[in-house]
């Protein structure tokens, strides 16, 4: 039977958290024995007590943090702002000529110089070497680098609005401007970053001041979304000078990314470069962030091929591919192509947002345009790729590509509509095949129109033809005549249009004579009349032509069946002349010759 033994109860330990660990000296239990907070143990272990060594670290081991280049190579004058000329021009101006304004208002992109901006314009009004005629600061005196810093200054605040958005801040932004400068001269000048998130309530706060403000106190207010400003705050536009600033262009960036790497002495290919401008997307410190980033990745110049890895781009060689599979119809292609995108983890969005950039810069170049930021493997792929696709297929192939971009954005399986959309682009039939079509129809047509004048004459050269057309036109216009030649008429006019054949051979010609003719189809024809009678030029040119002068054609339609004519008493009597005329082929024929006129002596019926 197993013996059991009882231990003795071992005193509780009591838990350690936080800080106050460190300030009780409580006793320490482990693997080494029981160590006091002084160092000394208590004897039960013969082992001696763990202390730590720690060795000192010399300065080239220690991480060193550098200033940011987007902060480093912050313009320090007007002059230096990028695209931004007509802002620059225009704050010099009033700087120079004592005429700055008490509240502005900077709009515009990230990234292209709205707060770079207003801090040069509070450098520019507190510059202690600024000549008096002179818009720019200096940029070396304490007051200037104490602002270009971002350094504490009395006369220079800058306000953050996405923390200080309420009324409260309002209020004291107001009693604070009500100060004077720390010195006589100088300007009280508040900078409000982010303005688009001040509540209604605060900018109704800021009306009265911002209408009347203190002597030598500038308000300067900067956003990315001014919409949102005039739709809280409507009557501020109206105190406050607006300046739009503009994107900046790739080539901008590029030449500014190359001259910052020559400060730093360093180098940068130029596709890398390209790759970078591009991605900045029209910001000036989006693509000096980008740089700062490429300059961790590792040593030596700044290859294409480091910044996709960076940043995650697709390959340039993969949007090449894309474009020859469009352009030789390389359907097979496509979903090796997006099973090579899919497994790398790119996202397809973005892939078909650098194809639209590709198929427009080779609209361009098919326009005569020359498009900027390309690398040197796009401009191979688009010569390659020139003469293949006509301006009108990349219209095309662009107007698909909006349609789907929605359905790419939202969709569980983008996957599939992106492949949809390549194999459209594939299978999509090209502008020049569709002309090519065209042309061989028209010679078609061209060679039965050459064929039917061949049998037309081989039948006027043989006089024992049952069906030939008389060799001789009758020469004058007469309703037999013309109802004689109207077979030939509706064959030519086939020729010509088979629609305004067909319109013809449903018509009947009722009368004719002294260059009028008149044609008559029944009722239920209405919709082929109203073909004639749009054609009516036309019809006038083949029965001119064939009766050798010119003719005026009318269309009429029968009365419809169940709807007899009313008869007045004029259609009567001609109706009894006429019959009389007829009896009579005597009277008929010495009326016509001595130009007589019969009339009718019988009384005349009451009219209804």
């Amino acid at each position: 039977m197993p013996q059991v033994r009882r231990v003795p109860a071992r005193e509780p330990r009591q838990d350690l958290a936080g800080s106050s660990a460190k300030r009780c000296p409580v006793q320490l239990r482990g693997a080494w024995g029981t160590l006091l907070s002084d160092g000394r143990t208590d004897g039960r272990s013969d082992r001696p007590p763990y202390r730590p060594t720690v060795r000192p670290s010399s300065p080239s081991d220690r991480p060193t943090i550098v200033i940011a280049l987007a902060r480093k190579y912050r313009p320090k004058r007007f002059a230096d702002l990028l695209v931004q000329d007509h802002v620059a021009t225009a704050l010099r101006g009033a700087v120079a000529r004592g005429r700055v304004g008490h509240g502005y208002l900077l709009t515009g992109p990230r990234g292209t110089g709205k707060t770079t901006a207003a801090r040069i314009l509070a450098m520019a009004l507190n510059c202690e070497r600024r000549a008096p005629a002179e818009g720019e600061p200096c940029g070396e005196c304490p007051s200037c680098s104490r602002v270009w810093s971002g350094a504490t200054n009395l006369d220079v605040v800058e306000i953050d609005a996405a923390s200080n958005r309420g009324v409260d801040d309002a209020r004291d932004l107001r009693e604070r401007a009500m100060y004077a400068a720390s010195q006589e001269g100088r300007f009280k000048v508040y900078i409000v970053d982010e303005a688009h998130m001040l509540t209604r309530e605060a900018w109704n706060a800021l009306l009265k001041i911002l209408e009347e403000p203190p002597q030598r106190v500038v308000f300067v207010f900067a956003t990315t979304e001014p919409q949102k400003i005039a739709a809280t705050a409507a009557p501020v536009l109206s105190r406050l000078q607006r300046f739009d600033f503009r994107r900046i262009g790739p080539a901008a960036i590029r030449a500014r990314l190359r001259e910052v790497l020559e400060l730093e002495g360093l180098s940068g290919e130029e596709d890398a470069l390209a790759l970078i401008a591009r991605y900045a997307d029209g910001g000036m410190r989006d693509g000096l962030s980008v740089l700062d980033q490429c300059l961790s990745f590792g040593e030596g110049p700044i290859t294409a091929a480091a910044v996709r890895q960076v940043l995650g781009l697709i390959s340039d060689e993969q949007y090449a591919e894309t474009l020859r599979a469009v352009a030789e119809r390389d359907t097979g292609a496509v979903f090796p192509l997006i099973d090579a995108l899919v497994n790398s983890g790119a996202d397809l969005v973005e892939f078909m947002g650098g194809t639209a950039d590709l198929l427009r810069a080779l609209l361009m170049v098919e326009t005569g345009a020359e498009p900027e930021g390309l690398t040197e493997t796009l401009r191979q792929s688009i010569e390659r790729t020139r003469g293949k696709l006509q301006a009108s297929d990349v219209v095309r192939m662009l107007s698909l590509l909006s349609e789907a971009e929605a359905a790419i954005r939202r969709s569980s399986s983008a996957r599939l509509v992106v492949e949809t959309l390549l194999l459209r682009w594939t299978l999509m039939d090209r502008v020049e095949e569709l002309e090519r079509v065209i042309r061989q129809a028209d010679r078609r047509t061209d060679g039965q129109s050459d064929r039917t004048a061949g049998r037309s004459e081989s039948r006027t050269a043989d006089p024992n033809s049952p069906s030939v057309r008389p060799s001789v036109r009758p020469s004058a216009l007469t309703l037999e005549s013309l109802r004689a030649a109207w077979p030939d008429i509706v064959a030519a006019a086939r020729d010509r249009s088979p629609l305004l054949g067909q319109a013809l051979e449903a018509a009947t010609p009722v009368s004719a004579g002294q260059g009028a003719v008149r044609l008559s189809a029944p009722h239920e024809q209405a919709v082929l009349v109203e073909g004639l009678r749009k054609q009516l030029g036309v019809i006038d040119d083949l029965i001119g032509a064939f009766f050798g002068g010119q003719v005026k054609v009318q269309v009429a339609l029968e009365p419809a069946e169940g709807a007899p004519k009313r008869m007045t008493n004029d259609d009567l009597r001609a109706e009894r002349l006429a019959g009389l005329r007829k009896r009579d082929p005597a009277l008929d024929a010495a009326a016509n010759e001595l130009d007589l006129e019969i009339v009718d002596d019988s009384p005349r019926s009451p009219s209804p």
